[in-house]
Parts: C-alpha cells; sequence; structure tokens
C-alpha cells in the first residue's frame, strides 16, 4: 500500500473542512491507496497529467480533493476545497 503525502497546505485545508467530509475523503484516498478508484472522480488534465480529484458530496456543500498516484512511491495530495463555483480555475 502507498503512504500519502500531503503537499503544501492541504493536510491543513482537509482538517479545516466538516468532520464527515474528512471521513469521506480519507476512506476515498485509502482506497486509491491500495490501487482502487475512488467512489466519485474524475480525471483532470487541465491541472497537470496524471491529477484526479475525488469528488464529496454532503447536504454543507460540495468538496474536491486533487491527487496525483501514477507514481510508485506514493499518493500525492495537492489541494483540498470547498467547492463553490461550476467551473475549475
Amino acid at each position: 500500500m502507498k503512504p500519502v503525502h500531503f503537499v503544501g497546505s492541504s493536510r491543513e485545508d482537509l482538517r479545516e473542512l466538516p468532520e464527515s467530509v474528512q471521513e469521506t475523503s480519507g476512506f476515498q484516498l485509502f482506497k486509491v491507496q491500495q490501487g482502487k478508484e475512488p467512489d466519485d472522480w474524475k480525471p483532470m488534465p487541465t491541472v497537470g497529467a496524471g491529477v484526479q480529484e475525488i469528488r464529496v458530496r454532503e447536504a454543507s456543500g460540495a468538496y474536491r480533493v486533487f491527487y496525483v498516484a501514477k507514481f510508485q512511491e506514493a499518493v500525492y495530495v495537492l489541494h483540498v476545497f470547498e467547492k463553490r463555483s461550476q467551473k475549475t480555475a
């Protein structure tokens, strides 16, 4: 199983989200560590080669976790945020 490495402020950003979102995101990242696909995801080639997003929908809003899992050594979490618009900047 690959370790997860958080880049920049992504770990702190995740910790600021509602607890249920943290739990769901953590479980989905665990699946990625095992080489499985998350339940709700899509590729994000506009962000970078190999970048994928985990999509979490809760009553409190929509949340995203951008990560790269193509490297043998680890899963890299690049960015975690609450989605507030319909577009990716």
